[in-house]
């Protein structure tokens, strides 16, 4: 497969436990909590893996936080490029309600990096051999990182010839579109943001995503569309695809396995139309499974055929 680099500069220790009832101003017991490694890229590289890709995970990392992290994801496989940071890896946590069934998500803020530290993460992408084919940034940005990061991170995507693709939202997507990019998942909210202009129904959609593609920001915009599924917009067109009914046991994970099922089936050399339902059918494999766990590749590649009626390249 061709190589895949994801960066992710804000990732988490993700802790998730459960109790009887959450109540206010009363001490509440939990079962044993659980601990995952989490941030965008760091999600996209661990369902790459689960549903049968490769790929290299570069990230900051710090403090028993940040060795905790490593040590998960050295038992699931990705293989890790970890940027030594003086700061703590920040922790996140999500509590599950049993009575009600609501889960509960606790984001902390990242550690502030300094200008050497982030700097160092452009390096190291700069740096790495084999050059990767696809270069995934994903996430937020933690404090002390300049806006206009992910714009350097596409800069020199596009110098040493990756496909680059950008998950995230506010101006630092805005910056990144302004270097061109090759494929974004923006949301509504956030297409909305880029373009400062309201979607009052699916034909704005298809203009304004169109719009993106025109002016060369990116060659392909996926606009997600929550349980209606993915807008593609390409030089080719628009193109709608639902998303499978399926039974929701929790959402949390669906975007990073659906980036993760599109960039894999790239890398292999599907179509972009293939890899959006692929992606598709994958970020619906993550809703069905509890809690924070991410797509299961049996569940993705059935889906997947009940989209376009073939087996995903292999």
């Amino acid at each position: 497969m061709t190589p895949v680099l994801t960066l992710t500069m804000n990732p988490a220790l993700d802790k998730s436990s459960s109790v009887e009832r959450v109540v206010a101003d009363r001490k509440l017991y939990c079962k044993p909590p659980r601990f995952e490694p989490g941030g965008g890229g760091v999600n996209v590289s661990r369902a790459l893996r689960k549903l049968g890709g490769e790929s290299v995970s570069l990230f900051p990392c710090g403090g028993p936080t940040g060795r905790q992290l490593l040590e998960l994801l050295e038992q699931e496989g990705p293989t890790c490029l970890p940027i030594p940071i003086e700061g703590r890896t920040r922790e996140s946590l999500a509590v599950h309600d049993e009575t009600t069934g609501q889960l509960y998500r606790f984001g902390m803020p990242g550690p502030r990096l300094r200008e050497e530290e982030w700097r160092r993460c452009l390096e190291g992408l700069a740096a790495l051999e084999p050059k990767p084919a696809y270069l995934v940034a994903s996430g937020s940005l933690p404090p002390g990182v300049p806006a206009d990061f992910y714009a350097q991170v596409a800069r020199i995507g596009n110098r040493v010839g990756a496909r680059v693709v950008v998950d995230t939202s506010g101006e630092a997507l805005r910056l990144a579109l302004q270097e061109g990019v090759y494929l974004i998942k923006p949301n509504i909210r956030e297409l909305r943001e880029l373009t400062g202009r309201e979607l009052l129904d699916e034909t704005d959609q298809e203009e304004l995503a169109l719009e993106l593609v025109r002016t060369g920001r990116s060659t392909a915009v996926a606009l997600s569309l929550g349980a209606a599924g993915v807008l593609l917009a390409t030089s080719e067109g628009c193109e709608r695809v639902r998303t499978p009914v399926v039974p929701i046991k929790s959402k949390v994970g669906a975007g990073d396995s659906m980036v993760a099922g599109m960039v894999l089936s790239l890398a292999r050399g599907m179509s972009v139309r293939e890899a959006v339902r692929f992606g598709v059918a994958a970020g619906a494999a993550a809703v069905m499974t509890p809690g924070s766990e991410l797509c299961r590749r049996e569940d993705a590649e059935r889906l997947y055929r009940q989209l376009s009626g073939s087996q995903p390249a292999s």
